[in-house]
């Protein structure tokens, strides 16, 4: 029976060939997903082992508040300093100690635009600090030298390259404040895998880095290396000796990379889960193809398996021959897939870092459990995709057989069938009909709608044969009236075998299926994230800070000032509680603001808001029982500012639109003390407008004197609305800048960078999913061709008598092309249908996180998957409507 497994192999190349590529395709992925795991873990314990190479105690301390007095504003404060790492040193067996500083610095290139702001990748700057050689091992140099005063700096090389910058350029940056200047003197190269993969690298002398980021004599960090011999523990507890107190860490240098390395394993293990889910994906449409194509080989070779039945062979040697077979298919097929896995896995690295991933350089690791593990995969899903029809073959009757090589299957197999897949469909149709009654995605709740859609598909598949017979014959009557004999021809075909037909479509089905409900969620989500990132918004421009610092109180009446600029409302925002019930409270010029964003007053007006006055949203009214007239008795802030009184004013009677728009008093608001329980402010205000509940506004609207004192930084707005006259939007943007000292920091973006921003994570993930989604779909197509290759060759006598009888080569091909064409929609229209609805169930998880979501139906896409099927079908028929037009008649008329 070895003996002819082996020849059944060898005989049916061309049969087993497209199989054979859907068990590599999913192989191939599988392996890339583990070898790309081993790589990028590798590569960040190569890295991490750098950073940590010689240290064999690293003293870490938490950031204190930001400093009162003797420092920068924005600077913090840590308990390690000169004395304390100068103690270290003294310590015996300590060979050296490196004190380092660590902050962000955000570049401006040299066309004077910032680079990587908004970015996911670090703007990492730290100080240079010189060995005996009067160099910095850490960062070897390229050109140059490394930054030895306060107007120096030096960059990696890719910075310098990405900026523009060459040695002796001025740089401009930014760290937490005002845009800076320092003359470029050093070129350096640096493995640190945040720089690599796309991030900054500024480097400052120790001093300047201690005036940025902390206060002179301060560190972020002390590294301790040890002289040769000495004990890592002992001297680890040395040092923890001379620490000062609380907030200060030392951690030895074996203990420090085992964090790492678990922290390392956390991160890779996720992004591994999810490769390997969308792996599995393609494994399970590959099944429908090997199934399909074994079941189809058996009924070509039911006559010569009765005959070895005939002579002695039993069931368990007919068995043990087609699971043979299998097993060196997918062995075959999964020693090239994991060749391809290794291609796979060498473009992923680039391709994840386009997205922020951050992943660093290193050669590719394979370990012996990524070959074991794919070889296993795919000999395993082959020889049990081959498993029932190696039983039907057993089934076969020596005699019985030799007269038929191809029966329907039986009424009875079909009837359990549709039983079974109408119980399965049912059971996901309801389990996704109580997800869609669910509003918030827990754990619990994504477990569950996955189970439904899971049980939904299955249900479908199984039901394919049934649904087949309508839908195939609906079809048929639009073939059939179109290209007559060869329309009805194809449409006779298609149902022949059911269940052949179904197994066909439903691997197409399950690709159209997923990335339907991709599409249609995706769709739906980015046109709720369009709404929110813009609602409730009439400003041209937006400016921000990429920091968690906000702009200068002032800001707004510096943009003001600049020609073009129509108005320029301040906003920042605090915390409101009155009577238990948490709400934001948005502070602001009225007038202003009223140019600048749109809100649906169904009560009072944004005149009506002044000091001691507000407008509260329909929500928040309505949860906290409030109405125009009544009174709020509101604690304002978050417990920590002391102060009382607002020290701010504005002109909210005027609320002119110029620069004086913007001017700030010297008055005291009334009504105002402290709770002394809460540390928050009590204050009484008085609501004068109800308006419909919009982002732009939150829960309430005040005016900024009344506000700004309590935000997070009473000093700090958290934004500026900038709304331009008619017809100088365009180029407003450099002047907002120049207007406000041009720092790299500022962002100043309009309402379609504002949507191309908020959508840009999405439409990343999308992207990729669609991706790894695209290897279903692939698979789903060489089932087609599998399908139709093997239905002509089972069908040769049947195509030489229709020959025989008049229909021409055309007729033929245009014959199967139809069959194609007609399986392909059918697949399609079960996969767009199953994915419109899994999508819409789904899409109720997602009410808490995007209020707005609401499931919106992208018609072109669907009108687009739908001609893709159209074109699968017509393309997967290319080769086997070419090969039975080619056959010879008499010849096939002839064959067994």
């Amino acid at each position: 029976m070895l003996r002819t497994a082996l020849r059944n192999v060898l005989a049916h190349k061309a049969r087993l060939i497209m199989t054979a590529l859907a068990v590599l395709l999913g192989v191939a992925f599988v392996a890339g997903t583990l070898v790309f795991a081993d790589t990028t873990a590798t590569a960040f314990r190569n890295a991490s082992a750098k950073s940590l190479k010689g240290v064999a105690v690293s003293v870490r301390a938490a950031e204190g508040p930001a400093t009162a007095d003797g420092g920068e504003e924005g600077q913090r404060t840590t308990a390690l300093d000169t004395a304390l790492a100068r103690k270290i040193r003294a310590l015996p067996g300590v060979a050296s100690v490196r004190p380092t500083v660590n902050g962000e610095a955000t570049l401006a290139g040299k066309n004077g635009r910032p680079v990587n702001i908004g970015d996911n990748s670090q703007n990492l700057a730290t100080n240079y600090l010189r060995d005996k050689d009067g160099k910095d091992s850490h960062f070897p140099l390229k050109e140059g030298r490394g930054p030895a005063a306060e107007g120096e700096l030096a960059l990696d090389a890719k910075t310098a390259e990405k900026a523009g910058y060459r040695i002796g350029d001025t740089v401009r940056f930014a760290t937490d404040g005002p845009a800076l200047a320092k003359k470029l003197v050093g070129i350096v190269t640096t493995d640190d895998p945040q720089v690599t993969a796309g991030g900054t690298l500024t480097l400052f002398d120790t001093g300047t880095a201690q005036k940025l980021f902390r206060h002179p004599g301060q560190f972020d960090e002390i590294a301790v290396a040890a002289q040769d011999g000495t004990d890592e523990r002992a001297l680890t507890d040395q040092v923890r000796a001379l620490l000062p107190g609380k907030g200060v860490r030392a951690t030895s240098g074996a203990d420090l990379a085992a964090e790492q390395s678990a922290q390392i394993a956390k991160n890779t293990q996720s992004l591994t889960k999810t490769l390997l889910v969308f792996a599995g994906i393609a494994l399970f449409v590959g099944v429908f193809l090997i199934a399909n194509t074994f079941t189809m080989l058996i009924a070509q070779r039911s006559r010569e398996i009765a005959l070895m039945r005939a002579v002695g062979a039993s069931r368990r040697q007919v068995v043990r021959s087609v699971l043979i077979e299998a097993a060196l298919l997918g062995l075959v097929a999964s020693a090239a897939g994991f060749a391809l896995g290794l291609g796979i896995a060498t473009v992923m690295r680039p391709l994840l870092n386009t997205t922020g991933a951050g992943l660093p350089d290193g050669p590719l690791v394979i370990t012996p459990a990524a070959p074991l593990s794919s070889l296993a995969v795919g000999v395993v899903v082959t020889v049990l995709a081959a498993w029932l029809p190696s039983r039907k073959a057993a089934k076969i009757a020596p005699v019985a057989v030799l007269s038929s090589v191809d029966q329907a299957p039986p009424a009875r197999a079909l009837v359990v069938r549709n039983v079974l897949g109408t119980l399965l469909t049912a059971a996901g149709v309801l389990v996704m009909l109580y997800v869609s009654t669910l509003k918030t995605s827990t754990e619990s709740h994504l477990m569950t709608a996955m189970l439904g859609g899971v049980l939904t598909l299955i249900g479908v598949i199984v039901l394919a044969p049934l649904l087949s017979r309508p839908l195939i014959a609906l079809a048929g009557r639009v073939t059939t009236r179109w290209c007559g004999v060869s329309g009805k021809l194809a449409k006779e075909n298609a149902l022949r075998n059911p269940r052949r037909t179904a197994a066909t479509a439903s691997a197409l089905m399950i690709g159209l299926a997923l990335i339907t409900g991709l599409t249609v969620g995706g769709h739906s989500a980015q046109r709720a994230m369009d709404r929110e990132a813009t609602q409730g918004l009439a400003a041209d421009y937006k400016v921000t800070n990429s920091t968690t610092r906000g702009l200068d109180a002032d800001a707004a009446g510096k943009v003001a000032r600049v020609p073009g600029v129509a108005a320029a409302a301040p906003v920042t925002s605090a915390a409101l509680d009155t009577q238990g019930r948490y709400a934001v409270i948005t502070g602001t010029y009225p007038k202003a603001f009223g140019k600048a964003a749109q809100l649906d007053f169904q009560a009072g007006s944004l005149q009506d808001i002044g000091p001691g006055r507000v407008a509260v949203s329909d929500e928040f009214a309505e949860q906290a029982g409030l109405h125009v007239g009544g009174t709020i008795d509101a604690q304002l802030g978050n417990g920590t500012t002391s102060g009382t009184d607002s020290d701010m004013t504005s002109d909210t009677t005027s609320g002119t639109d110029s620069a004086k728009d913007t001017r700030m008093g010297s008055g005291k608001n009334t009504g105002t003390d402290t709770d002394t329980n809460t540390g928050k402010a009590r204050k009484k205000l008085t609501v004068v407008g109800i308006y419909a509940k919009t982002r732009a506004a939150d829960d309430a609207l005040g005016t900024l004197a009344d506000v700004l004192p309590y935000s997070t930084s009473s000093k700090e707005l958290e934004k500026v609305l900038v709304k331009a006259e008619t017809g100088q939007a365009p180029g407003l943007e450099r002047k907002i800048r120049a207007a406000l000292g041009d720092s790299p920091l500022l962002k100043v973006r309009s309402q379609e960078q504002l949507v191309k921003e908020n959508n840009g994570p999405l439409t990343t993930v999308l992207n990729m999913m669609y991706g790894l989604l695209g290897m279903a779909v692939i698979i789903a197509i060489l089932g087609v061709v599998n399908t139709l290759a093997m239905s002509v060759f089972e069908r040769t006598r049947e195509i030489g008598m229709l020959r025989a009888i008049g229909l021409d080569r055309s007729g033929v091909r245009q014959m199967v092309r139809l069959e194609s064409v007609v399986i392909s929609l059918f697949g399609a229209v079960l996969g767009i249908g199953t994915g419109i609805f899994l999508a819409w169930a789904g899409g109720s998880l997602t009410t808490t996180s995007m209020p707005l979501y609401e499931t919106v139906l992208p018609w072109g896409r669907l009108g687009t998957f739908l001609a893709l099927a159209l074109l699968i079908g017509v393309l997967a028929a290319i080769w086997p409507a070419r090969r039975a037009a080619r056959l010879n008649m008499l010849h096939a008329i002839q064959s067994a």
